[in-house]
């Protein structure tokens, strides 16, 4: 008898639109691959939910803070329904950026010089000389990300509204120009690099999910051993905050200062998008893995005490 998989997706984070789109992407997959699926639209009683269900497996599809800061990791493995991607204490780590670029670094992992201030201070004067980028410390998708340019006289004053909903304290970390790059890793394995081409500011919420909002260069056009050091920084990301099953990293490259540039890392996702715009399908595509397959994978590599 085939598994049965509850796709934990929706929610209530900012992200909720993201997850819905990559939960029924992946409930679809998952269903051509012969699983029995219930799609589930995360609530407060999920705990109930669930209970009633008595999945085998809960597929995470859910983004933002509930969904990939270890809170319903820590829920499943005491109900002690085995689950997909990271477990609870690298989920929570990768959520608070500030954390993982301690974790990061401490690993050898290049990453951006950065300070954590109160929203008030950082809408009120530059905390460092632009440019530089604003960001929430535990959010995704690139909401409330603002890049503040070397000729800018004052920070954003968005980030002083009353309707932000991205915490108080705030993450302004020095400005890398130059390329954006991407590197999933899918068990132990890191697959392709990919360098995403925007016409937009920067790859934000709208390049991430609106059709052509993006293009994605597959693999990167690269040197052989710039390529290598990105899938290397990927793999040592991954191993650094103990992740399990698929993550993916997202770096900044420079080309134009010395010999070999300036690479860091930015951050690294414990829930990657599985939209059909979606980077981490189109990477596991590349190296030879059908969306079903790469569905049925995470499944089958779901577990507890991840």
């Amino acid at each position: 008898m085939s598994k049965h998989v509850a796709v934990l997706m929706g929610g209530w984070s900012n992200e909720r639109s993201v997850s819905l789109s990559s939960g029924t992407e992946c409930a679809a997959a998952l269903r051509r691959a012969g699983y029995q699926v219930t799609e589930v639209d995360v609530g407060r009683d999920i705990a109930n939910v669930l209970a009633a269900l008595k999945p085998d497996v809960a597929f995470n599809a859910l983004h933002g803070p509930f969904g990939e800061s270890g809170m319903i990791q820590g829920l499943l493995e005491l109900m002690q329904i085995p689950y997909t991607h990271s477990g609870v204490l690298a989920s929570a780590l990768a959520m608070d950026k500030h954390q993982a670029k301690i974790m990061l670094k401490s690993a050898g992992v290049p990453v951006t010089d950065h300070v954590i201030v109160h929203r008030a201070e950082a809408g009120k004067a530059h905390v460092m000389p632009p440019p530089y980028v604003i960001k929430p410390i535990a959010d995704g998708s690139s909401f409330g990300v603002f890049i503040v340019k070397g000729d800018t006289s004052h920070p954003p004053q968005e980030i002083l509204r009353e309707d932000w909903n991205s915490g108080e304290e705030v993450m302004v970390e020095r400005y890398i120009p130059g390329r954006e790059l991407t590197c999933a890793v899918m068990g132990d394995v890191a697959l392709g690099v990919t360098e995403i081409v925007t016409e937009l500011n920067f790859y934000n919420f709208e390049a991430k999910y609106a059709e052509g909002g993006s293009v994605h260069v597959i693999p990167a056009d690269l040197k052989p051993k710039i390529y290598d050091k990105v899938q290397k920084m990927a793999l040592a990301a991954h191993a650094a905050l103990g992740c399990r099953g698929v993550t993916r990293s997202d770096f900044r490259y420079n080309d134009a200062v010395g010999e070999d540039g300036e690479l860091v890392c930015l951050e690294i996702n414990t829930q990657p998008g599985m939209t059909p715009t979606s980077l981490v399908p189109e990477q596991a595509a590349h190296a030879g893995h059908s969306y079903e397959e790469l569905v049925a994978w995470m499944v089958e590599d779901a577990s507890c005490n991840r």
